[in-house]
């Protein structure tokens, strides 16, 4: 659905127009685009936003559970299923904004995979909807995109998935959000069909200008200049190599003994890598995970027909489009170098996973308590842990 405007809220001079009072701005990412630095940001002014006719309608930074339930896609691994209360209780949040400005941004919204499904979301917002895309070069999303997945359970190495996602066919396994997500022409042109591509806006986030994403959003919204900050949010950066390398052997380690899916959430990814992530910050000498120069070329290539096919949507863009084909020089030239990780960093995961198990004392109840630990094997005493501790979260 289209309604007719005019194009004045086109940049004059760098300065984007405000948005029309009481737009419903809807920030849908995709992953990996400057979502969190966004999210944080705005609810960090959240107290401060209605004064300048804005609302954040959420008690939380991102309401991952809204998007899910609305774009009908599961939690993360061994997360809590979001329900329709989550989508529901968002959309009465911002009904409750009445004619200000509103703001709902979560990357999960790049989720929704076909035009039904889009539409329901942008009837179910009411009010003008103005959809807002966050893109960034497909050569840097893929790195970050690659330890996120390992973050969620995934095995398979960066140059093995590279060739999954890049020469198999049809490209979708093992993880077939990613294009849905990320082949960024179609999720434009799935919302553009939705709300009109005059009510899309794309901008190309420049990761050189480290605050032009902020200062966007600030036009747009209509508020002061400076009135966003960045919020630093260290559980939000991406793993080296090693940490992700570690993490995806620790993955085969898990699937192999069949532990439920419940222990990675809480043990895994919201024990042992939230604290590494928290208590490590990476060193100079750390190995970034840098992708092939086959791989690069690829991504470029296909960076350059995305840009070419959202610009032949008529939808509004700011930025430079030519930075979605962009060859950065930091590619792997010889294959991937060899991850080192440090004992501190390893102790710190050991540690995180071992506070979040206390956090669920266990009852020694198995058979095997009659042997000692030097007399039980690996497997059977990470099954046993396992075990006990999903019965534990059961019963809390």
């Amino acid at each position: 659905m289209e309604t007719d405007c005019t194009r004045d809220d086109l940049p004059v001079n760098g300065v984007t127009a405000p948005l029309p009072v009481g737009t419903r701005l809807l920030h849908i990412g995709p992953h990996k685009t400057g979502t969190t630095a966004i999210q944080g940001a705005l609810f960090a002014a959240k107290d401060l936003l209605p004064e300048h006719g804005v609302v954040f309608p959420a008690h939380t930074r991102h309401p991952m559970e809204a998007a899910l339930a609305a774009c009908a896609r599961p939690a993360m691994m061994g997360d809590t299923a979001p329900t329709e209360k989550h989508w529901t209780r968002l959309l009465e949040q911002v009904g409750a904004a009445g004619g200000k400005t509103s703001v709902i941004s979560s990357e999960f919204f790049a989720d929704a995979e076909d035009d039904d499904t889009v539409a329901r979301i942008v009837e179910q917002l009411g009010g003008s909807v103005h959809v807002l895309v966050t893109l960034r070069p497909l050569v840097r999303i893929m790195p970050s995109q690659w330890q996120q997945y390992v973050q969620n359970g995934l095995r398979m190495g960066y140059e093995d998935w590279l060739t999954h996602m890049l020469r198999k066919a049809p490209y979708e396994q093992p993880n077939p959000s990613f294009w849905r997500r990320h082949r960024h022409d179609r999720l434009v042109g799935r919302w553009a069909r939705a709300v009109g591509p005059r009510r899309v806006t794309v901008v190309v986030v420049d990761d050189r200008e480290r605050t032009a994403l902020l200062r966007t959003f600030e036009q747009l919204l209509g508020l002061p200049e400076n009135l966003l900050q960045p919020v630093p949010d260290a559980a939000n950066r991406s793993l080296t190599l090693a940490e992700t390398e570690m993490l995806r052997n620790l993955n085969k380690e898990f699937r192999g003994n069949g532990l439920p899916d419940e222990l990675y959430s809480k043990l895994v990814r919201n024990g042992a890598v939230m604290h590494m992530k928290n208590a490590c910050s990476p060193a100079p000498e750390d190995v970034k995970i840098l992708t092939p120069q086959w791989a690069v070329e690829a991504a470029a290539a296909i960076g350059a027909e995305m840009a070419r096919s959202i610009g032949d949507t008529g939808v509004r863009i700011i930025g430079d489009p030519g930075l979605l084909s962009a060859v950065p020089r930091t590619a792997a030239q010889d294959g991937i170098p060899a991850p080192r990780i440090s004992p501190e960093v390893a102790a710190q995961a050991l540690y995180g996973a071992l506070a979040a198990a206390a956090g669920s004392p266990v009852r020694h109840t198995s058979p095997a308590k009659a042997r000692t630990v030097h007399q039980t094997s690996s497997k059977e005493l990470m099954r046993v842990l396992g075990h006990r501790c999903l019965k534990k979260l059961r019963r809390r």
